[in-house]
């Protein structure tokens, strides 16, 4: 019963840990709901075949996308008459993916897959007009317009083909005829098996085991799902990384902001706790009623969140989708575990969060019931101490380490670890670092005419705890965007001008609307190109190759010939391979390598040299490897001199555009995620702001009053109110600037020692600015609103 009277006539005590909970298990539900529907999916243009026959997966860890080796075309030919003698199979059908991107009214469309005709039979996709494709034909989407009959431009690997449009089918992609598709060197790694009506899908598949042997892994049910693109799996690893980071900092917020608004809590009802002691309550019993206070709030503010949460999850799919982080056609799932572990989760969030403040609520003495003095003088626990000293004297260890460093891949980690260990330390040690940077600070205020700054400077001088507690999520809030925006910025402008200072071009010919560049589009104006893509290893071990002329490589410089000659690559029979590679497998100049191409055919290219620096770890002539590949375009050509229209699906731009726009794409998912991070985190650095002037404002009932009565109006005392949050805010938001810029100049250091330029500091401060806007414009806003109740109190009496 105490617990609910506490909690009824000190709502406003617990308003910022239940809004904080409530924030913190809506981003928590809606992200695990979201996790848990993100797995892969059964691709819609395979749904229909209820068999399937895969190559066997090789093994590949967290974040390598690299393609299974496919099968040989004669082991494609074998498998097919097999399993389309299995009883109740109609067709076995080779699933053959590769370019094929239609071009309508000057612009090429969306989607960019062709494939045999037979394999439309796999979703099933049927035809809505016309006929199936014949030789020189095409069947297209409906979507697109085009009616039977029409002629239409499509872009190949090699260049644009126009094809006449036979028939228009109900789903996405450009269909071939079965033999002209065949003639395309595109590897197959899955066969489907179509059964014929009233067959026992369970029997074909026993049946394809038995055929398949060694050769393949049947996939049946939701099993098919590991046929999903590897573009797809890649965006949903995204995705998840998103995901599992939007949760962590949610969970962790949401127990700092409860540790600290029961903390502030506990410490404005000092004399309440002193009197229960006095009147008998036990330590245990103290603590049994703050946690029990803790649950009831944690119990409603979760139950509220998930609710919430499982409302907008829906919503966050399609956002999730438009962004990029999921592939199309992916939809948030409702289902009870993930929400009932969401509530679990909680409430364990708001006990852990009150575990420090119960404890000091039960070592609260009798006689505390009798203090008079509201001054928080207290010293700091000393377990608090020596975290904060662990944390700054790790963060200036891994600074010292990031500035000396020599430009290893260790430095991004070094710096992060330096700042967040500073920042860390800083906002632990705040009750101790905050006065003396608030007293040197306001300084200018007590030698002001009247005594607002005075009362300014004093109480936030006086009240530390309440003054660290406004300053440390501005300071945490601040410190972090800084130092993640910047590092973001400033590395992708530094990859930007190593690539335009690099670069030995005019000008370059990048996509336009396509995946990469034709060979036509590459080859404009006597531009140069690269393929890179990868070969297969007859154990099943996958190499990454460049396929590329000598000149190309000559012209780039960043290859170092160890042995041979770049000019090996002008026969299709030679190769170059990468000095660790020569090493691992004993090759040197004269070896045979054996590997397997893309269209799944092999051979024993001759080992013509070794080299370093290559970003691969085969060359390749570009012609060997276009002949093995349809599927792999360029991303950029250069040009020598001013270059000619290049064609559709590509563009023609200098040298300092493309080095921006380069890695436009991945940067723009970087960039969703963090400003994503910045605002969550901003969000709970306001609610924690919010809530400790909130609180802090039932305790100052009376000096404010005083206030009132000694002469000031209620705009005075209200405007030193303001002045006071102004002050705090702005203290926290330079801690953070002073903590994060040497951090992120470190980091700016090692990369320019890294690439070998002068790499520029960027700082967002347009979105630094917002966020301390932000807390400044909820500070003052939460203090004035929350003071003015006590401020009418003197002229009612």
């Amino acid at each position: 019963m105490l617990t609910f009277a506490t909690l009824r006539e000190r709502w406003h005590s617990f308003a910022g840990g239940f809004v904080v909970l409530f924030l913190g298990m809506t981003m928590v539900s809606m992200s695990v709901l979201a996790l848990t529907s993100a797995g892969a999916r059964v691709p819609d243009r395979l749904a229909g075949t209820p068999v399937f026959v895969s190559v066997p997966a090789i093994e590949r860890g967290d974040g390598n996308f690299a393609p299974d080796p496919p099968w040989s075309p004669e082991t494609v030919a074998s498998l097919r008459e097999r399993l389309g003698a299995i009883p109740g199979v109609a067709h076995a059908i080779p699933d053959r993916m590769f370019y094929a991107q239609p071009v309508v009214d000057g612009r090429p469309v969306a989607g960019n897959r062709g494939y045999a005709w037979s394999a439309a039979a796999l979703a099933p996709y049927t035809l809505t007009a016309g006929a199936a494709p014949r030789e020189g034909e095409v069947a297209l989407d409906r979507t697109l317009g085009l009616a039977p009959g029409a002629r239409v431009r499509v872009l190949t690997a090699h260049g644009p083909v126009t094809y006449t449009v036979s028939g228009t089918v109900n789903g996405p992609g450009v269909y071939l005829s079965d033999t002209e598709a065949a003639r395309v060197p595109a590897g197959v790694r899955a066969i489907g098996l179509v059964t014929e009506p009233g067959a026992d899908d369970a029997a074909v598949a026993a049946a394809a085991r038995t055929v398949a042997g060694a050769s393949g892994v049947v996939r049946t049910g939701e099993g098919r799902d590991v046929l999903e693109t590897r573009e797809h799996e890649r965006t949903r690893w995204i995705g998840l990384q998103v995901l599992t980071g939007m949760a962590t900092l949610s969970v962790f917020v949401s127990i700092l902001v409860v540790g600290s608004t029961f903390a502030v809590g506990v410490a404005q009802r000092r004399r309440e706790f002193g009197l229960l002691r006095a009147v008998g309550a036990t330590p245990r019993q103290v603590r049994r009623m703050v946690y029990g206070e803790a649950l009831l709030v944690g119990v409603i503010a979760t139950a509220a969140g998930v609710a919430a949460g499982a409302s907008l999850a829906p919503v966050l799919g399609d956002v999730l989708v438009t962004a990029g982080f999921e592939p199309p056609g992916f939809a948030v799932r409702l289902s009870a575990p993930p929400l009932a572990g969401s509530f679990a989760m909680g409430v364990v969030v708001a006990l852990a969060g009150v575990w420090s403040a119960s404890g000091r609520a039960a070592r609260v003495r009798p006689l505390e019931a009798l203090r008079e003095a509201e001054v928080d003088d207290r010293p700091m626990p000393r377990a608090r101490w020596i975290a904060g000293a662990v944390c700054c004297a790790l963060g200036l260890v891994a600074a010292f380490d990031a500035w000396g460093s020599d430009g290893s891949e260790a430095f991004a980690l070094s710096g992060l670890v330096a700042a967040m260990g500073v920042i860390a330390g800083v906002a632990l040690l705040s009750p101790v670092v905050v006065p003396p940077v608030a007293r040197l600070v306001s300084w200018p205020l007590a030698r002001g005419r009247g005594a607002t700054g005075t009362l300014v400077r004093e109480n936030a001088l006086t009240a530390v705890r309440r003054t660290a507690a406004t300053a440390t999520p501005v300071l945490v809030t601040v410190g972090c965007a800084i130092l993640i925006t910047g590092m973001v910025r400033t590395t992708a402008a530094a990859f930007a001008e190593v690539r335009a200072t690099t670069i030995r071009a005019d000008a370059v010919i990048v996509p336009d609307g396509t995946p990469g560049l034709t060979d036509t589009a590459a080859s404009a104006s006597g531009a140069r190109s690269s393929l890179f893509g990868a070969l297969f290893e007859p154990d099943g071990g996958v190499l990454s190759a460049i396929g590329a002329t000598p000149e190309l490589l000559e012209s780039a410089g960043d290859v170092q010939v160890v042995s041979g000659s770049l000019d090996a690559l002008r026969d299709a029979d030679r190769v170059l391979v990468a000095d660790w590679l020569a090493e691992d497998r004993g090759l040197r100049p004269g070896s045979p390598l054996p590997v397997s191409f893309e269209d799944g055919t092999s051979a024993s290219p001759t080992v013509a040299g070794v080299v370093r620096g290559a970003d691969a770890d085969v060359l390749l002539s570009r012609e060997l490897f276009r002949g093995h590949d349809a599927t792999t375009l360029a991303k950029e050509a250069y040009v020598a001199g001013a270059p000619a229209p290049p064609g559709p699906g590509a563009r023609a731009v200098d040298v300092r555009t493309y080095s921006a726009e380069a890695d436009a794409e991945e940067d723009r998912l970087v960039w969703i995620a963090t400003v994503l991070l910045v605002v969550v985190s901003t969000a709970y650095a306001g609610v924690a702001i919010v809530n400790t002037m909130v609180m802090s404002a039932a305790g100052r009932v009376r000096d404010l009053a005083v206030l009132r009565l000694s002469g000031a109006t209620g705009r005075q005392v209200l405007g030193t109110v303001a002045a006071e949050s102004v002050l705090v805010v702005l203290l926290g938001a330079g801690l953070g600037l002073v903590v994060a810029l040497p951090a992120l100049m470190g980091m700016r250091g090692a990369l320019a020692t890294a690439m070998r330029a002068d790499v520029p500091l960027v700082v967002p401060w347009p979105l630094i600015l917002g966020v301390i806007a932000a807390c400044l414009a909820l500070a003052v806003c939460a203090a004035v609103l929350a003071a003015r109740p006590a401020v009418r109190l003197p002229a009612r009496r």
